[in-house]
């Protein structure tokens, strides 16, 4: 199979498999479009029309028309002096109203109420975004101090047990980008990791256990856990997290709550049409089959 170059985080370019248009029932001419708009916009620029049908696996003729109809609502521009098609104007107004709509955000409010009921923890799902993660949504639950991690608040990614989680499943090239040097390591309470080394082997234990964890870090006195929701194609979408008193939860608890986090993860994972990658599955985190977290003080 063609192999094309997906451009990451921080200008480095990956080879990744083509993705022929896919077969199977439904609309044939609607899977071809929007089979085409994808290999437009896994693209750093334009691209030419028998580039776009060969990795697609169609005929030079359908892509042409197929270019022309997206052409025609703006979707597609031509750029005839380069001979190659690229992105138009209302493919950009679709990103933006997914933007506006929120829906990552909506879809994750619900599982993240349960969560909090569940745990007796506030909750947070956050994206990343660059070497930093956003917070997108907070669920404080009743009664619990208050948190540093306010929607809209962005904090390294390398300390937080989101960004952990989330930087865990990016490729190493894309890490490597992100933390190119000590420089980009930024410290807040004098613990985490400080050069890239580090930060590798603390995702390599991320992915060996299912979860991220981080234990004052972002907060003297508060540690969290964290697991990651992944996109249709399997990419680290956001991570949900829960944070708590350090001293109020033993390890064995933590261990349960990592379970919970995942399954939270899965769960949103699964109301975005989202799949987790082929090394993750979905897991439970490091204790599969735990028993629901206990409240601190439950007996």
């Amino acid at each position: 199979m063609p192999a094309l170059d997906v451009p990451t985080l921080g200008g480095v370019t990956e080879t990744a498999p083509a993705r022929r248009a896919p077969s199977g029932g439904g609309v044939p001419a609607a899977r071809h479009a929007l089979a085409l708009l994808q290999a437009l916009a896994r693209q750093p620029g334009a691209v030419p029309a028998a580039a776009l049908a060969r990795d697609l696996g169609l005929p030079r003729s359908t892509t042409y028309h197929l270019l022309a109809e997206l052409m025609a609502a703006g979707f597609v521009v031509h750029l005839p002096e380069e001979r190659r098609y690229g992105l138009g104007v209302s493919a950009f107004e679709i990103g933006s109203a997914y933007s506006r709509q929120e829906p990552l955000a909506r879809l994750a409010r619900p599982v993240l109420t349960r969560l909090v009921d569940a745990v007796g923890h506030s909750a947070h799902l956050a994206v990343l975004h660059g070497r930093e993660v956003l917070y997108v949504v907070e669920q404080r639950a009743p009664g619990r101090p208050p948190l540093v991690t306010d929607v809209g608040v962005r904090l390294p990614a390398q300390l937080t047990a989101s960004g952990r989680a989330l930087l865990a499943d990016l490729p190493a090239a894309q890490v490597r980008a992100l933390f190119p040097n000590a420089d980009a390591f930024v410290d807040r309470h004098g613990a985490g990791p400080q050069k890239l080394s580090d930060l590798r082997r603390l995702l390599s234990e991320v992915r060996r256990s299912g979860s991220a964890t981080e234990d004052g870090e972002v907060t003297p006195g508060f540690a969290s856990v964290a697991a990651a929701v992944h996109d249709h194609a399997g990419r680290p979408a956001a991570g949900i997290a829960v944070t708590f008193p350090a001293e109020d939860v033993d390890p064995a608890t933590r261990g349960e709550l990592a379970a919970r986090v995942s399954r939270s993860a899965a769960e949103l994972t699964r109301r975005i049409n989202g799949h987790a990658p082929e090394h993750l599955g979905y897991r439970t985190g490091p204790r599969s089959g735990a028993r629901p977290a206990r409240r601190p003080g439950a007996r």
